[in-house]
Parts: C-alpha cells; sequence; structure tokens
C-alpha cells in the first residue's frame, strides 16, 4: 500500500503519525468507539475479536506485521464494530482518518491500493463465513492454517509450497477462529503432524506442502 506513495508523501504521512508501543493485553478499541483513526502494524501481534450476545469471544482475525487495521471508518462506518486487541507486545502507526483520506484525494494510486485493501478484506470475510457454513470442523482448521501459511508465510528454501509461520497461535485461538473447540484443534494438529504434512509448536507452524492442506 504504501509503495504507491512518493517519498515527499511517505515523509508527510510520517508527520501526522504517531507511533505507539503498546503492551499485550492492552486493548486499541471497542465497539462504539468512534472510527477516527487507522492502525499500521509495524510489529507484534494485534487480535481482532467480537463478544457474542451470550458472552462467547469470536475471534475475527490475528494480525501480524505489516498489517492494516480500523480501516472500515474509509467506508463511512462511524463507530467500531470489533475490538482490537494487542496480543503481543506491538509498535503501531496510528493515522488520523481525515490525514489519510486527504492523501486518498490527492494521490489516486493510493487511493485504488487502499480500496484494494477493504475489499480484500471483505472477501476473507466472507471465505470464512463460508467455511463456517460448508465445511467440517477438521476442513476449517485445515483452511485456516493454509490461510495463514498464505498471508504470513516465510517460504521455506524457495519453495512456495513450503511455508513457516511464525504468529504463535494458541489451541484456543485456533478454535476461536474456527469455531472449533480446543480439543478439536488439538486432535487435528496432531493428525496433520502424524500424517506428516505440518509440524507444529507453540511458537510455529511449518506447512510441508500446501497443495495437501
Amino acid at each position: 500500500m504504501l509503495k504507491a506513495l512518493s517519498k515527499k508523501e511517505k515523509e508527510k504521512l510520517d508527520s501526522v503519525a504517531d507511533m505507539r508501543h503498546a503492551p499485550k493485553k492492552q486493548v486499541l478499541y471497542f465497539p462504539t468507539e468512534s472510527s477516527s483513526n487507522i492502525y499500521m502494524l509495524k510489529a507484534g501481534k494485534v487480535k481482532i475479536s467480537r463478544i457474542s450476545p451470550d458472552g462467547k469471544e469470536i475471534i475475527l482475525a490475528i494480525l501480524g506485521p505489516g498489517e492494516v487495521f480500523g480501516e472500515l471508518g474509509i467506508t463511512g462506518k462511524q463507530e467500531r464494530e470489533e475490538i482490537a486487541e494487542v496480543t503481543d507486545d506491538a509498535i503501531i502507526c496510528v493515522v488520523g482518518l481525515e490525514d489519510l483520506q486527504r492523501m486518498m484525494k490527492d494521490n489516486p494510486k493510493f487511493n485504488t491500493e487502499i480500496l484494494k485493501l477493504i475489499g480484500f478484506r471483505l472477501k476473507r470475510i466472507q471465505s470464512r463465513l463460508e467455511s463456517l457454513i460448508f465445511k467440517t470442523a477438521e476442513q476449517r482448521i485445515r483452511s485456516l492454517i493454509k490461510e495463514l501459511a498464505e498471508e504470513h508465510g516465510r517460504i521455506i528454501a524457495g519453495d512456495e509450497n513450503q511455508r513457516e509461520v511464525r504468529l504463535g497461535l494458541t489451541h484456543d485461538e485456533m478454535a476461536k477462529l474456527t469455531a472449533t473447540s480446543r480439543q478439536t484443534v488439538t486432535t487435528q494438529l496432531n493428525e496433520l503432524e502424524k500424517n506428516n504434512l505440518i509440524k507444529y509448536d507453540r511458537k510455529r507452524v511449518y506447512v510441508k506442502d500446501l497443495r495437501l492442506l
């Protein structure tokens, strides 16, 4: 997204941005708060979630370095609908919505990149909903691992199908991302490891061949 900006525009963005260090468990925003800022995650991990009427947490996304969030204010949403919580000490760049909108107006290419980002997010949410409706619990867990590997995975040995993901997801977080139980996640990860498709520990998931997931 930032590649669409010239050096001068990047300097301008830097001058209006607020760089923050956010410790683990800090909540960046709650539902109903004003959508007046856009966030860019430079380091760490952030969880985007909602709380159901019966008090259950539903995780919509786990974000890693390089991701943008809180962007729906651009579409006219005046209030947040989710909770954004830091789950691993983070460095976050915060930009005011009005400042970003001015830059979008002045740079059509940057405007296009922002709209592409929003479109990608909506497509990912639609894909997640389809997965919840049409796939079994085991298939949802496989799909999540594949999605994380494609979006966040580091390519191993020059092979596009070998990826290492270092988001440090817990079994509980994976369960909340796939609407399954912690036990189901544990069982499925063990099964995938037994079949030599992945290697998993608390810090990483190593996918040996994306095509087999």
